[in-house]
């Protein structure tokens, strides 16, 4: 726990400082001032989020975190568990797509099995850019069935987020600038459902989504398994650990660290969907000044991720209907901070280009 305190204790509030110059510079392009909207207010967040006017991104990661779920078993997903390993083995073929939307965006893929049930057979892609790399940090083969007692431990939970947290610092010392959250682990709409049930006081029926695609005996079944859950273990919504240990997945809790680690690196952190913004729910309730260095991608077809964005405060850049999660929104929201950052750097400013600013 020291560590994650003392990773904690790294993120404080943006740099107003790099912020307001980046927006007096913004102004200054032969523009009329916030013309391009949410595109300035990206370029102003990033400022401040890195302590540089003018931030650049060449190295950037989609890290996605892997994990089963012991709650599976209850029959709350389209498909099976197996399901996690094999997309796990295409992620590094470069097959999924989070692959294609990776490379359109300039984004290595960084793949944690953190808790996958099954092997993960994996050949490496070739070329070696064209999938991802797999890290191995599993702390045990998926997590119990919540619906009957504990996802997993306390000390579990704790670990997952270490590992998280080791990975920013890792992804930091590689030279990384952006990094986008993403998961694979059948069974983790269910987790991230208890989870924001649980943290928010929310009913399940209104933060339950269908996940893979379920009918609706099976909304109506997933539902009842996540209330039993959260009837049989009583997290405490004080106590944002517990409620990972409790409900929650070994890939959430990978992700929680990792988010935290990331903003305290000052490297900004793009939020993906329900999942990752279930983990990051989790994290800004460890890390109050967390949101502020928060990106949110888009805003996820399921029901529990409009919650989450507005317990957060956030504003997501895209609304496309997407649920397949991979990190696949946070590819997409990496083409729009280049569009952010090619604005900030491409455009003449009133004064270079004599054109009259409009101030006389």
């Amino acid at each position: 726990m020291s560590r994650l305190a003392a990773t904690i204790d790294r993120i404080g509030p943006l740099d107003a400082a790099a912020s307001a110059a980046a927006a007096e510079h913004l102004d200054r392009l032969t523009k009329p001032p916030g013309s391009l909207g949410r595109l300035e207010q990206l370029a102003i967040q990033l400022a401040g989020i890195t302590g540089e006017q003018a931030p650049t991104f060449d190295r950037r990661a989609i890290v996605v975190a892997a994990a089963d779920h012991g709650v599976a078993a209850q029959g709350v997903s389209a498909y099976p568990s197996e399901v996690t390993a094999q997309m796990v083995a295409n992620f590094v073929a470069g097959g999924a797509a989070i692959n294609v939307l990776a490379r359109m965006a300039r984004a290595d893929v960084l793949v944690i099995d953190v808790g996958v049930a099954s092997a993960v057979s994996v050949e490496a892609s070739s070329p070696p850019q064209a999938g991802g790399h797999l890290l191995r940090r599993r702390i045990r083969p998926g997590t119990a069935d919540l619906s009957i007692g504990p996802a997993m431990t306390r000390q579990e939970a704790i670990d997952a987020i270490g590992i998280g947290i080791d990975v920013a610092r890792q992804l930091a010392g590689e030279g990384v600038r952006l990094v986008g959250l993403g998961e694979m682990g059948i069974g983790n709409t269910t987790a991230a459902s208890a989870i924001v049930a649980a943290l928010t006081g929310r009913p399940p029926s209104e933060v339950t989504g269908r996940g893979t695609g379920v009918d609706d005996e099976t909304w109506r079944h997933k539902v009842a398994v996540i209330e039993r859950g959260l009837e049989v273990n009583r997290p405490d919504p004080g106590d944002a650990v517990g409620v990972l240990a409790a409900v929650g997945g070994l890939e959430i809790a990978m992700l929680t660290g990792l988010a935290l680690g990331v903003a305290a690196e000052r490297i900004p952190v793009i939020v993906d969907g329900f999942i990752t913004g279930a983990a990051v729910l989790v994290a800004a309730r460890l890390s109050p000044a967390l949101p502020r260095r928060l990106i949110a991608a888009h805003r996820s077809v399921e029901p529990g991720h409009a919650v989450v964005l507005d317990e957060l405060g956030l504003r997501p850049l895209l609304d496309l209907d997407l649920r397949l999660g991979e990190g696949t929104g946070a590819a997409l929201a990496m083409t729009l901070v280049d569009a952010a950052v090619r604005i900030r750097d491409g455009m003449a400013t009133f004064e270079s280009a004599g054109v009259a600013d409009g101030s006389s």
